[in-house]
């Protein structure tokens, strides 16, 4: 797991810093919305937060690990832009273009559109789909 400095902008892209965003859902507050646990998951995934990204990912679709400590280049994680977030009573949708790098190499784009569920007031990530660019 990686350390972060408090002073700088979460790593969502949130300029109010990880302290004010995704740090308190790390921590096991409950996300508002699919959108704030989608960043969150995002934020996890740059510092290796393999519990957390467990812990949000709903039992019926969770892998038993991640092996983010085993990736080998690991990736470096580039940025964020969400580009929509729908919801309709406890499901929710929210498409997302991540960029990463791994060693050495040309950056790439991960587009997802991710299912998310609400449960006894949690939101949960179910799935995802890759749209042909």
């Amino acid at each position: 797991m990686q350390a972060v400095d408090t002073l700088t902008p979460c790593p969502c892209g949130n300029k109010a810093g990880y302290v004010r965003c995704c740090g308190p859902l790390h921590e096991g507050s409950a996300a508002y919305n699919a959108e704030a646990l989608m960043r969150s998951r995002y934020s996890a995934y740059v510092l290796k937060r393999e519990d957390y990204l467990l812990a949000t990912w709903h039992p019926s679709t969770r892998p038993a690990n991640l092996k983010l400590a085993a990736q080998n280049p690991s990736p470096t994680w580039l940025g964020l832009d969400v580009k929509r977030h729908h919801q309709e009573g406890e499901q929710a949708t929210v498409e997302f273009i991540a960029r990463l790098r791994y060693g050495g190499g040309k950056a790439q784009r991960m587009h997802e559109i991710s299912r998310f569920v609400r449960e006894q007031g949690r939101w949960y990530y179910v799935d995802g789909q890759f749209p042909e660019a």
